[in-house]
């Protein structure tokens, strides 16, 4: 069985009458973000993260794994995690968690 080739147009193609998107509405709240960026690593992704170190952990636990190395092995993924939030984000948003943790640990939350 052989398919015959597709016929081609003869000219050139037309040309794109697509309107061009419109620019974003501003924030109700009058920030410079855009409305997706605040919620960008909400509670939902903590949970997410949250399960899947402790999954990880629990796996690499129970497969034998030295409690040590399971815990350098956790801090490498934090910490290759940490790093690409202050670089998405210009540092700004994993400052201004880890300003808040340390204000609740003062305060004894």
């Amino acid at each position: 069985m052989s398919l015959a080739p597709l016929p081609h147009p003869a000219g050139p193609a037309p040309a794109c009458i697509c309107a061009p998107p419109a620019p974003p509405a501003p924030s109700p709240a009058g920030g410079g973000e855009p409305d997706g960026a605040a919620g960008r690593f909400g509670p939902t992704h903590a949970l997410i993260l949250l399960i899947a170190v402790l999954g990880l952990g629990t796996g690499l636990f129970l497969a034998g794994t030295e409690l040590e190395t399971v815990f350098a092995l956790l801090g490498g993924c934090g910490a290759i995690g940490a790093t690409t939030l202050t670089a998405a984000g210009g540092g700004r948003r994993l400052i201004s968690l880890v300003v808040e943790a340390a204000v609740r640990y003062g305060a004894g939350k």
